[in-house]
């Protein structure tokens, strides 16, 4: 039997979906794609902003008052919002300009309280050409189309995938060797660390418990606001590297299932102070 999904899921599926079909039929031509430089390995092409548009106007449509934070076109509508769309239309957008089918679109719905702080209360991130539909709303589970998610059981470190954003060009010196600093720290370590380039499919990936844990410096809040309901929905753990409770203010992000998350934390953390002291 089909589950039966909330008003807002259905919302934002149907937005994720009908935004899809275009991309589809974009990475089918991307060669014609007509890309503008925002910066090394920052790109943005006329399929992001097509996919930003398509679920903007399906999003306002269906929930007129809702405030904006998406990545192309940024913060737009009440300041005083009670509820607010955080998308990202098209995460791995240099994978599909290249040509690699991993790329997602990701939507995450925050709402404010009524003490002023703010939450993710549903989440859903689609990777088209799989069809994989990966989503959450606060208290009821996480799923992949009709599956029920948890994150992986592995306890030890040697059994164990971990995910990262290796820092390209444009990414400050300090940050750099933040990385390679936990990188040096885990690779003896562990099974395997792979790159793959969507932190969103990133952060699903942990919550299916394809991954062990995730961890990445500098993101936004489109890339992970969706993401980290998920893996929290599907029992995973998700900090900052200092344990903060809160990824989206820091933009630092590390996700695991219980068992791995400390131990991840920690070597990231180590990284960050380790980079912090080298640059005085």
């Amino acid at each position: 039997m089909a589950l039966r999904l909330s008003a807002h899921m259905t919302v934002m599926q149907n937005a994720a979906s009908r935004a899809a079909k275009r991309l589809l039929r974009d990475f089918a031509e991307v060669e014609q794609l007509q890309v503008s430089v925002k910066g090394p390995g920052d790109f943005v092409s006329q399929a992001d902003m097509r996919a930003e548009q398509s679920i903007r106007a399906d999003l306002e449509k269906a929930r007129p008052g809702y405030g904006f934070l998406m990545e192309e076109s940024g913060a737009s509508g009440s300041e005083s919002w009670t509820w607010r769309w955080v998308v990202d239309p098209l995460d791995g957008t240099s994978n599909f300009l290249h040509g690699i089918p991993h790329w997602a679109i990701s939507i995450g719905l925050e709402r404010r309280l009524q003490d002023g702080s703010t939450e993710i209360a549903a989440g859903c991130i689609y990777a088209p050409a799989s069809d994989e539909m990966f989503w959450a709303e606060k208290g009821g589970g996480a799923f992949l189309n009709e599956r029920r998610l948890r994150v992986s059981a592995r306890r030890d470190m040697k059994e164990s995938l971990f995910a990262t954003g290796i820092p390209f060009a444009i990414v400050p010196p300090r940050r750099q060797l933040a990385f390679a600093r936990t990188l040096a720290t885990l690779m003896p370590q562990v099974a395997g660390i792979r790159r793959f380039g969507a932190a969103a499919l990133d952060l699903a990936w942990v919550a299916a418990g394809r991954y062990e844990g995730f961890w990445e410096l500098g993101l936004k809040p489109w890339d992970m606001a969706a993401g980290l309901l998920i893996v929290r929905e599907a029992g995973g753990y998700v900090t900052d590297p200092q344990g903060g409770q809160d990824p989206l203010a820091s933009g630092e992000v590390v996700a695991a299932n219980p068992h791995m998350h400390e131990p991840l934390r920690q070597a990231v953390a180590d990284g960050v102070a380790a980079a912090a002291r080298s640059a005085g």
